[in-house]
């Protein structure tokens, strides 16, 4: 067996060495500060600005509604409580789904605790956002709905279109109910597993605010985006110098931005191609898994899922335990969430589809990637099947 067959790429992505490249320049030749008067700085300022200005245009939005952080985390910590902030005074209501990032919860679960109120929207069996209950929730103090794009653990694709249109049609009407033009709620969007791999045009999307990060899409760790839509207001949640449009204060991490323009740029240009390759490979390793595992069942949608994503429940055996066994034989996999992978509690995205606990310590998430072949699929649909089996003999399950 070839060593080190990479499964996890939902957890993070190797750096391109294209993207590399690009970046190199800006850690020891290029370093002036951006924000510094003389020619060094403006140097790479120069490359900042064309960077965001390459980002707005695969997002179909102005440059300057482009607004660089450390990632996805940060910007989905600042979409979120930056325009709950800004917009206490209209109300304190916001709406989210039970599946998450825990960027996007606990970010909630914090605003909670200063007296906002969050609605949390259930899904179906197959991880959709139920629309009736969206709609249901909806009232004349919500000033925010976070939705993501797509799922992380199981791969989900979100009817953003719809929830965007939804949220269209609500404030129209209220507008003309108070004979006023109503601009909330805002509609943020989590797009950190979507980007580079589906529709990321905003004004097709409609969404507000949207959030994507380096690291998914073969580019650096420690740098993504918020998108902020004209006219939105928001508080600040990093204070200091006032970078970023005075939103996200701090020298600027101009490496990492620029090989965040590159990386996403060489997405947009192989995505068609590579989407097909992948969902072949996740097709063909689902229809296995599910022939020569005896009970094991896919967890998520067939049809409207992330091309590269298995997310599978097998039977009287835990998670766990199959990841040692594989991680032995050089496959690395997960269970859920690379962020919440310490906790021991079951991956409440599985409870909120519907399964039971011991079905959620049993599933195994497999994501694929750039390098994968048919080769690194066939390996492990040939030594999978054996450890579950060894497994079962000793499961207290």
């Amino acid at each position: 067996m070839r060593k080190n067959i990479y499964l996890d790429h939902a957890a993070t992505t190797p750096v391109r060495q294209e993207v590399l490249q690009r970046m190199l320049p800006f850690f020891s030749e290029k370093y002036g500060n951006p924000s510094s008067f003389h020619s060094a700085g403006k140097e790479v300022k120069d490359a900042m600005d064309t960077a965001r200005e390459t980002i707005a245009k695969i997002l179909n939005c102005r440059s300057a509604e482009i607004i660089f952080t450390s990632g996805g985390t940060e910007s989905d910590n600042l979409g979120i409580m930056g325009a709950a902030h800004a917009s206490r005074d209209k109300g304190k209501h916001i709406i989210t789904s039970k599946i998450e990032h825990p960027a996007v919860l606990e970010a909630c679960k914090k605003l909670a605790r200063e007296g906002f109120e969050i609605s949390y929207i259930p899904v179906d069996k197959d991880g959709f956002i139920k629309l009736n209950e969206l709609k249901k929730s909806l009232r004349k103090d919500t000033i925010l709905v976070s939705i993501m794009y797509a799922n992380n653990e199981i791969g989900t694709i979100q009817p953003i279109k719809e929830i965007a249109k939804i949220l269209r049609d609500y404030k129209k009407e209220a507008s003309r109910l108070r004979s006023g033009n109503m601009d909330i709620p805002y509609f943020h969007t989590d797009a950190c597993q979507a980007a580079g791999v589906l529709e990321l045009d905003i004004i097709k999307l409609g969404a507000d605010l949207l959030t994507f990060n380096g690291s998914k899409i073969y580019g650096p760790k420690g740098v993504g985006i918020l998108y902020v839509k004209k006219g939105i207001k928001l508080e600040p949640i990093i204070y200091g110098g006032g970078q970023e449009y005075r939103l996200r204060s701090g020298t600027e991490n101009t490496a990492g931005i620029v090989g965040l323009a590159a990386a996403l740029e060489l997405a947009q240009k192989e995505k068609t191609a590579e989407n097909k390759r992948l969902t072949e490979l996740r097709d063909y390793f689902i229809e296995e898994i599910l022939k020569n595992i005896k009970g094991s069942r896919l967890n998520g949608s067939k049809t409207d899922r992330l091309p590269n994503n298995i997310n599978v429940y097998i039977p009287k055996v835990e998670g766990e335990a199959m990841l040692l066994y594989l991680d032995s034989k050089g496959i690395y996999a997960a269970t859920g969430s690379a962020c919440s992978s310490m906790s021991l509690k079951p991956s409440h995205v599985l409870i909120a589809i519907g399964c039971k606990d011991e079905e959620a310590h049993s599933s195994l998430r497999f994501t694929l990637g750039k390098a994968t072949i048919k080769e690194d699929i066939d390996c492990v649909l040939k030594v999978l099947p054996g450890i579950v089996n060894k497994l079962k003999e000793i499961s207290s399950l």
